[in-house]
């Protein structure tokens, strides 16, 4: 119901520490915030107390929550989060905000994108680390999620000076059709937990340099992420003497199901579960409005007969437990043909085997694989398993949780289950894939393509036919459709999103700039005549 969603997933802070083994430094009366390992914080400009909401001013009076280190179960600092009532205000200024900003010359809107991407690289190390911290991820993958929004409002800069409609012939003399896009107003920015940053970042670059203004509310169990980058992209207009054309308000269910509902919102713009998506897009649909829906993955990754096995190996490794599996784009199934089969588990069993000598905080350099998110996915994972067991299925490796503080568990795999088991058509938010073994690759296609969801897939071959059967009419009906690259993971140039119950929504590159605006079709009469169209006479 649309009364539980907008969580993306998620958990708040004060529960979190509820669900955690209680250790002597979560005893301690200082934060995270406050010790001077973690520098970086205040580099930041957070606070042991941190105010949540933006809308020209910080503020928040709404509930106090804490935003926990997953990895270790401290608390790094605390957020006061915003009520419906400073919701409200933030649509206020970002209406208003927008009217001024539509105004500006398009190149001029680019430039300012330009300065944010050149301020995000200035902070690229510590907001990467503030996203390992908070959300989980290895310190590579932090700083590179802040280099995706750094790279956006690159492509946005360019992207200002080319967005552009077309020129048409008209059937009548003396006529001309021309299209025009033109901005929207308010784009409303619902985030999930696994990229607190890049996914606002696709999206604002984007709206800010063809018109919008932005209004993002982040996930809960990651405040601080939306607070420090909102922090970088304000200032930014700040100097430049412009409206808060960017706003956010950190809050629970009923902000965003405010969001949801208010016609002031052109687009929102929502990333998280499938259950969720489809209550957020029939209210938005409700209103008429426009929605961007990003949810969930069951992705494939195919290793037919000719495949390069030391490439997919590769592949198949990183697009599993990249993220500890919290990717959209994790890879669940891997569909291997039975000539490969066996060597190829043996050896991505070493493999993952191997990884646990790297588990570790997100932080430390020599980390390759740290924690879950918070308990409720790691009850998530205890359970799948425990269902995949009773259903026939075989723990090859891994499928415990990790005797350390914090919410760490052992990247799974599983075999000796059906393509069409329950268990392996439904996406579980962990590092758990399911290994099938496929005749040919006419079957593995079909296997591919029966799950609800259509994000990601990839094909492993060496076979210029099969590559082009799998990017063909008859092959995979994913959004990303790759070949001998990983399933996980995609760059900014492309349109990213996926069809079926993934919600048919795009972001990023291409022409995802399509979404954020509305089209005009003009037809200039430059002739001294009136004639109709389809050579209607009416005398």
């Amino acid at each position: 119901m649309i009364s539980t969603v907008l969580r993306t997933g998620t958990i708040r802070g004060d529960q979190i520490v509820k669900g955690l083994r209680l250790n002597t430094l979560r005893m301690a009366s200082t934060y995270l915030v406050e010790n001077s390992k973690y520098s970086f914080l205040k580099d930041l400009g957070l606070g042991k107390v941190n105010s949540g909401v933006f809308n020209g001013e910080w503020t928040g009076t709404g509930e106090v929550v804490k935003s926990i280190d997953p990895a270790s179960g401290d608390v790094i600092a605390e957020v006061k989060t915003g009520t419906v009532a400073e919701l409200e205000k933030c649509l206020e200024v970002g209406t208003t905000a927008y009217h001024q900003w539509k105004n500006l010359p398009a190149p001029y809107r680019g430039e300012i994108v330009r300065q944010i991407g050149d301020e995000l690289r200035k902070y690229r190390e510590p907001l990467g680390k503030l996203v390992s911290l908070e959300m989980g991820k290895i310190m590579a993958e932090g700083v590179g999620e802040v280099q995706e929004f750094v790279d956006i409002c690159d492509y946005a800069v360019g992207l200002s000076r080319m967005f552009a409609g077309q020129i048409l012939p008209s059937e009548r003399a003396k006529h001309t059709i021309i299209e025009k896009w033109n901005p929207l107003g308010l784009i409303g920015v619902i985030s999930a937990f696994n990229f607190p940053c890049a996914v606002f970042g696709w999206n604002a670059a984007i709206a800010l340099a063809v018109g919008n203004s932005v209004l993002w509310k982040g996930a809960p169990s990651t405040p601080l992420v939306s607070i420090a980058t909102t922090k970088i992209v304000t200032d930014v207009l700040k100097r430049n003497n412009l409206p808060p054309v960017v706003t956010l308000c950190q809050g629970g269910t009923d902000v965003g199901k405010k969001m949801v509902a208010d016609e002031r919102v052109k687009l929102l713009s929502f990333t998280g579960s499938t259950a969720v998506g489809r209550e957020v897009g029939v209210e938005v649909q409700r209103r008429f409005g426009k929605f961007l829906l990003e949810l969930g993955g069951n992705n494939a990754l195919i290793i037919n007969d000719d495949a390069p096995t030391d490439m997919a190996l590769d592949a198949a490794f990183f697009g599993c437990i990249g993220t500890a599996g919290q990717r959209c784009t994790s890879t669940r199934r891997l569909i291997i043909h039975e000539k490969l089969y066996d060597e190829f588990v043996t050896k991505l069993v070493k493999r993952y085997n191997n990884l646990l000598k790297r588990v570790g905080h997100p932080l430390e350099e020599s980390t390759l694989y740290g924690p879950l998110h918070n308990q409720q996915a790691v009850d998530n994972y205890k359970n799948t398993l425990a269902e995949a067991v009773k259903l026939g299925g075989k723990v090859e490796c891994g499928g415990k949780v990790i005797d350390r503080p914090g919410f760490f568990v052992e990247p799974t795999i599983v075999t000796n289950l059906a393509h069409d088991s329950p268990v392996v058509h439904k996406e579980t938010f962990a590092p758990i894939v399911y290994i099938l073994k496929a005749k040919n690759l006419n079957e593995a296609i079909e296997w591919n393509n029966e799950v609800d969801h259509g994000l990601s897939s990839s094909l492993f071959t060496s076979n210029i036919g099969s590559a082009f059967q799998w990017i063909g009419e008859g092959g995979s009906d994913c959004g990303i459709v790759n070949i001998n690259t990983s399933p996980s993971g995609a760059e900014i140039g492309g349109a990213f999103g996926g069809e079926k119950h993934t919600g048919g929504g795009r972001e990023s590159g291409s022409d995802a700039w399509k979404q954020y605006v509305r089209r005009s079709t003009i037809t200039v009469n430059h002739s001294p005549d009136l004639p109709l169209a389809q050579g209607l006479v009416f005398e």
